[in-house]
């Protein structure tokens, strides 16, 4: 990809395997949009929306919410004056219908050019990564791996209370992955049949993931 053009991104893989840490540093890198269907939704959630009742509970069971309220979702995200550097679609799709769905899309807002990458890591350590994450109501997020953060702690960064999400704990984030074996995973011949599917081996340390995802965007 020419790093000087638009750039279009969909950023894949299973919970925990660092999707949204990369995206966010590429955003801040390139100057483009990070749309995170993933904070939408727990935004929406947190505001007791009609739409965030519903997804709460489908979401806290680590199930996939309905297909036509993600594409609406991303439609909305896609048409913002804000993607026009470009942007990257952080959890979405994760069905074959939504992939296809998605692929309409683009065709109507004149995408033609982007890639897919596939963030791959172990269910174990998926397990324990999402067992030891933090996160504040800013969005950030800490491990509990060194000792020095806790539940209730505050953030480094804002203050606000640190807590560990329900859909962190170890029996949910299992189905989680069940669900994405099952239902997700499909999504990623879709793309490599079409030829624009990158694969990240998402085990690293974070600047290593980085590098190597750059290195295998860019060329750089």
């Amino acid at each position: 990809m020419d790093p000087s053009a638009r750039i279009c991104l969909i950023f894949f893989g299973p919970p925990g395997a660092g999707k949204g840490t990369q995206a966010k540093l590429l955003s801040r890198q390139y100057g483009i949009r990070h749309i995170s269907t993933g904070d939408i939704l727990r935004d929406a959630v947190s505001r007791r929306t009609e739409l965030g009742l519903t997804a709460k509970v489908i979401m806290e069971a680590g199930q996939l919410v309905p297909d036509e309220v993600m594409v609406g979702l991303v439609r909305e995200g896609l048409s913002s004056p804000a993607t026009a550097r470009g942007f990257i679609l952080d959890g979405f799709p994760r069905t074959i219908p939504q992939a296809s769905a998605l692929c309409t899309l683009f065709g109507e807002l004149g995408i033609g050019e982007y890639r897919v990458v596939e963030f791959q890591l172990d269910p174990d350590a998926i397990v324990h990564r999402l067992g030891n994450r933090l996160v504040c109501p800013q969005g950030h997020t800490f491990s509990m791996s060194s000792g020095e953060l806790h539940p209730g702690g505050p953030c480094p960064d804002c203050g606000a209370p640190l807590v560990q999400r329900d859909d962190d704990r170890a029996e949910t984030v299992r189905n989680r992955i069940r669900v994405y074996d099952q239902e997700t995973a499909p999504v990623r011949h879709y793309y490599e049949e079409r030829g624009v599917l990158v694969s990240i081996d998402a085990s690293s340390s974070i600047d290593e993931v980085t590098r190597e995802l750059y290195r295998r965007l860019f060329g750089s």
